[in-house]
């Protein structure tokens, strides 16, 4: 269910907005988007699995409030970055 660290190191990589950059908007994001899809995932087999439920409603919640931080700072950036992670908003 969780995120490998060679996903996670490849998805700082495209994402970053400079070198060494792990805490910007549009890393977190990244990162929190392939959580939620491999949970998803992990939904379709698993479908009374509540606890782990809870925790996908939070990371979405997360992720949530990085886009609308990022959408207030910058538009640009937030369109970009919802085109490239293919989130419907």
């Amino acid at each position: 269910m969780s995120i490998t660290v060679e996903d996670k190191n490849r998805l700082i990589k495209e994402f970053a907005r400079a070198e060494g950059d792990t805490g910007s908007p549009e890393v977190q994001v990244a990162v929190l988007t392939k959580r939620i899809t491999n949970l998803t995932e992990h939904f379709k087999t698993h479908k009374k699995d509540n606890h782990s439920r809870r925790g996908l409603l939070k990371l979405v919640a997360t992720r949530r409030k990085l886009l609308d931080y990022l959408r207030g700072k910058d538009e640009g950036r937030y369109r970009d970055l919802i085109g490239k992670l293919g989130i419907r908003r």
